[in-house]
C-alpha cells in the first residue's frame, strides 16, 4: 500500500512525497510533527517472518551506528495488518549515481575524497561488536549533501559477522559489476567484500562505466577492462589502487577499510582532510524554493504547501534515503534569471568561437599544411569530442596514413628545429623548405650500405594476440620461421631474452599493451616453449623485466607497495629483492646499460613523463630527457651505451613517435627516427637495426625494422590483429 501525501503516520509522522519505491516497499520524506525536522521514513511490506527479521536486523544495526558519514536511526514500528516501518535522518541532495549522470566521469580528486568518506564508514562498521557488513554498496547508495557531506546509505542487505559463520541467513545483493563473486553464492562474506563494491563504485565514477561482473572474471568468462583504458586522464597510482581493490580473490585484495583509504590518499598526496571530515562540492541548488519546516503539532499540510514540495519523479533505485535534518542545514541559495540567462549567452558565444576555429583548421587541414595536419591529428581525439558524428567520422578519414608510408626524417635533424610533418592518404607531405637549426648527428651512424639483419641471430621475439589473447612468437627478421612459445590462458607479453638468448623472461596475466600490468608475474622459459618458470613474486604485480647483461639479476617494476610502480632487482642466484626507488616515487620501465653501471627508468616525479637515470644501486637518480610537458616511455639503450631511444607523445592518445638521444647529460637534444606511428623501438645487437611496433592509422598493429639512420622500413609481421613489444634475440 503505497501512502498517501499528507497521511499521518502512527500519530506522529506527516508523509510529504515518496522519495523511491522498489519490490519490498518504498521510501518517503516525512516531517515528524513531535520534534518539527524533516526524516526518512522506509517501510516493508511483506509480511514473511524473513523478511520482518532482516527488516527488523536493518533497524537494530541503525540504531546502534553513531557516525558522521552513516545514517542514524530513531524510530521503529510495526502497524499490524499494514507492514513494518522505519524512521531515519533524511538526507537531502544526490547520490552518487545521480552525480555522474550530471556532471559524467567526476574529477580524480572528488573520487578519493569520496572514497576515503567510506571508507571511515567502512571501517567504523567493521570495528562495531559483532562486525556489521554492507553488501550492496554502489553509486545508489552513496549520498552527497548540500552541504557536500558524503553518507554511505541504505542497510537492507546489512549483516552482522558472528564469528566463523559463512554468512547470516538472509538476501545477499548481487548487483552485476559492483558484488565480488563470493556474494553470488555461500561463501563467507566480510569486510573484503565491501572493499570490492566500494572499488567498482569508485571505478564507475571514474570511468562512467561498470566494470565487468565478478563472477564472470572469476569463471575466465570476462576480464576488467584497465581502468586507465577508459580514462587514461586518472594516474597510474590511482588505477593501480581501485583496481587492487576489485581483484577477484579476497585475498588479494585490501584486507582493511583503513588500508584501501590509505593507498587512495597516498595516490594523490593534493587530498586533504577538511574541518574533521571529508567533503566534496555540493550538489547545484534546487529551483524550487525550499518548503520551511511544518510546526511541531501540525495536523495537517496545506495544498499550498503540497503544491511547493512537489518535484519531478525521483528515477534513482529504491531505498536511497538518509542523511542529517534540514534543520542543520543552511538554505539552499536560488539561482536567479539574470545568471541563467548570461550562462546561455556564454555558451552560445563558445560554441561560435569554437565553429569559427574548426572552420580555419578545417580549410589549412584541406590545403594539406603539414603542420596542422599533424597537431590537428595529434589532439583529434580532443577535437573530436566536440564534433557531431558525421564530422567526426570525415574528420577520421582525413587523418590517415597512406597504405605505404615512406620516412621523412633521418637521424641528424633535431625534434625541435622540425615540424612533424604527417603523410596523408591524398599524397606524400612535402619536406620542410627551412634549414634546421643544428645539425650535429646524435651520434656515429653507420653508412647507409645493406647489412646483416640483427646482427648475428636475426630474431625477434614479440607478443602477438592472434590467439584471442596475447602470447609471445619468434620469427626471423625476414619474416619467416614464425613460432609460439607460450599458451598461457591468461595471455603473456613483455619477452626480454637472456645474455645467451636461450631463454626468455616474459609476465603474465597480459591482455595488452598497457605501462601497467596489476596482478600479473614474471616467468622464465626456454626458446622452445619448456622449462616454465615461475619467478617469486608478492601480491599487486611485476611486470618491465629486463635481464642483465650478466644473466644474474633481472630489473623489472613491481605493484608491491601499496600499489605505486617502483623499481626493483631480482636477484637469480638466491631469489633475494632488493628495492631501488625511493618510498613515494613513481618509477617504471627500467633497463640496464650495456656495462651494468646504470639503470635508465621513466619516472612521473616532475611534469609530465620523463626518462631519469640512476646508478644499479639505486643512487644517483638524475633527469636525462629535458622534454618538458611531453609523455616519454620505453628508454632503450644502444649496444655501445652511446644513445638512447624513447618512445614520445604530446599527450595522452596522441600518436607515438620515436626519438634517439646521445647519452650526455650536456646540451641535451632528441632527434626523431621518423614520422611513421611507432613505439618501444629498440636495437638489434649490432646496433644497425631498430625493431618496433608500427601502424598506419585505423590498421593492424605490426612488427616493423628499419636501420637506425631512419630508412629501409620493413615490416615482418602482417597480421589483423596485435603485434607489440619486440626484442632482438641477442647474438648467438
Amino acid at each position: 500500500m503505497i501512502l498517501e501525501r499528507g497521511a499521518l503516520l502512527n500519530n506522529r509522522y506527516r508523509i510529504v512525497e515518496i522519495l523511491g519505491q522498489g519490490g519490498m516497499g518504498s521510501v518517503y520524506r516525512a516531517i515528524d510533527e513531535n520534534l518539527g525536522v524533516e526524516v526518512a521514513v522506509k517501510d516493508n511490506l511483506f509480511t514473511t517472518d524473513e523478511y520482518a527479521r532482516q527488516f527488523r536486523r536493518e533497524a537494530i544495526i541503525l540504531a546502534n551506528l553513531r557516525h558522521p558519514n552513516l545514517p542514524r536511526v530513531t524510530d521503529h514500528f510495526i502497524i499490524p495488518g499494514q507492514g513494518q516501518y522505519l524512521v531515519m535522518d533524511y538526507i537531502e541532495g544526490e547520490d552518487l549515481r545521480q552525480r555522474m549522470e550530471r556532471v559524467g566521469v567526476l574529477p580524480e580528486e572528488e573520487v578519493i575524497v569520496i572514497g576515503a568518506a567510506v571508507c571511515d564508514a567502512l571501517s567504523y562498521l567493521g570495528s562495531r561488536k559483532p562486525p556489521v557488513i554492507h553488501r550492496d554498496l554502489k553509486p545508489g547508495n552513496v549520498k552527497i549533501t548540500p552541504q557536500g557531506e558524503i553518507f554511505l546509505v541504505d542497510f537492507g542487505l546489512a549483516k552482522t559477522l558472528q564469528g566463523s559463520q559463512a554468512t547470516t541467513t538472509g538476501a545477499r545483493a548481487m548487483t552485476p559489476g559492483y558484488s565480488p563473486p563470493e556474494q553470488y553464492g555461500t561463501a563467507r562474506t566480510d569486510q573484503r567484500s565491501d572493499i570490492f563494491s566500494l572499488g567498482a563504485t569508485l571505478y564507475a565514477a571514474l570511468t562512467g562505466a561498470t566494470p565487468e561482473d565478478a563472477l564472470a572474471r572469476a569463471m575466465d568468462q570476462a576480464e576488467l577492462t584497465p581502468l586507465r583504458k577508459l580514462n587514461p586522464r586518472v594516474s597510474r597510482r590511482l588505477a593501480a589502487v581501485i583496481e587492487k581493490a576489485l581483484e577477484v580473490r579476497p585475498d588479494d585484495r585490501y584486507q582493511t577499510a583503513e588500508e584501501f583509504k590509505q593507498a587512495l590518499l597516498g595516490a594523490n598526496t593534493s587530498v586533504r582532510r577538511r574541518d574533521g571530515g571529508y567533503s566534496v562540492s555540493p550538489p547545484p541548488a534546487a529551483e524550487e524554493e525550499k518548503l520551511a519546516l511544518v510546526e511541531a503539532g501540525s495536523a495537517s499540510v496545506s495544498a499550498q504547501a503540497e503544491e511547493k514540495i512537489s518535484r519531478p519523479e525521483v528515477k534513482s533505485p529504491p531505498l536511497l534515503p538518509l542523511s542529517t535534518p534540514l534543520t542543520d542545514a543552511p538554505p539552499l541559495p536560488k539561482r536567479s534569471r539574470s545568471r541563467k540567462k548570461s550562462q546561455r549567452r556564454s555558451c552560445l558565444v563558445t560554441l561560435f568561437m569554437l565553429l569559427v576555429i574548426m572552420g580555419a583548421v578545417g580549410f589549412l587541414v584541406y590545403r594539406n599544411d603539414p603542420q596542422v595536419l599533424n597537431r590537428a591529428y595529434a589532439y583529434w581525439p580532443t577535437i573530436a569530442t566536440f564534433l557531431p558524428d558525421g564530422a567526426r567520422n570525415v574528420g577520421a578519414t582525413r587523418f590517415t596514413f597512406s597504405e605505404t608510408p615512406a620516412p621523412t626524417t633521418l637521424v641528424g635533424a633535431p625534434t625541435e628545429t622540425l615540424p612533424l610533418a604527417m603523410i596523408a592518404t591524398a599524397s606524400p607531405t612535402p619536406s620542410p623548405s627551412h634549414t634546421p637549426t643544428a645539425t650535429i648527428a646524435p651520434t656515429e651512424t653507420p653508412t647507409l650500405i645493406p647489412t646483416p639483419l640483427g646482427g648475428g641471430a636475426g630474431q625477434i621475439a614479440f607478443a602477438s594476440n592472434e590467439q584471442g589473447i596475447s602470447q609471445i612468437f619468434v620469427i626471423n627478421s625476414d619474416g619467416s620461421g614464425r613460432r609460439q612459445i607460450t599458451n598461457l590462458p591468461e595471455g603473456a607479453c613483455q619477452p626480454d631474452w637472456s645474455p645467451d638468448g636461450k631463454r626468455l623472461v616474459f609476465i603474465s596475466p597480459c591482455t595488452g599493451n598497457t605501462d601497467y600490468y596489476p596482478g600479473s608475474a614474471m616467468y622464465i622459459i626456454n626458446e622452445d616453449g619448456s622449462g616454465l618458470l615461475p619467478l617469486p613474486t608478492l601480491s599487486g604485480g611485476d611486470y618491465d623485466p629486463k635481464w642483465s647483461p650478466d644473466g644474474t639479476r633481472i630489473v623489472f617494476t613491481s605493484l608491491r607497495n601499496s600499489g605505486r610502480p617502483q623499481i626493483y632487482i631480482l636477484n637469480l642466484e638466491d631469489n633475494s629483492v632488493k628495492a631501488l626507488s625511493e618510498r613515494y616515487n613513481t618509477d617504471f620501465q627500467p633497463e640496464w646499460s650495456p656495462d651494468m653501471k646504470e639503470i635508465i627508468f621513466v619516472t612521473e616525479r616532475r611534469t609530465g613523463k620523463q626518462v631519469w637515470v640512476m646508478n644499479a644501486d639505486g643512487s644517483n637518480a638524475r633527469p636525462f630527457t629535458r622534454s618538458n610537458g611531453m609523455l616519454n616511455s620505453r628508454p632503450s639503450w644502444s649496444p655501445d651505451g652511446k644513445t638512447v631511444i624513447y618512445t614520445q607523445y604530446v599527450a595522452e592518445n596522441s600518436v607515438p613517435r620515436v626519438n634517439i638521444a646521445p647519452y650526455t647529460f650536456e646540451g641535451f637534444t632528441e632527434y626523431r627516427v621518423s614520422d611513421l606511428p611507432m613505439r618501444d623501438a629498440v636495437y638489434s645487437p649490432d646496433g644497425y637495426w631498430l625493431a618496433f611496433e608500427g601502424w598506419v592509422v585505423g590498421g593492424s598493429h605490426n612488427i616493423y625494422i628499419m636501420t637506425s639512420t631512419g630508412v629501409s622500413l620493413t615490416p615482418i609481421t602482417d597480421d589483423a590483429v596485435l603485434d607489440f613489444d619486440p626484442v632482438w634475440r641477442p647474438t648467438q
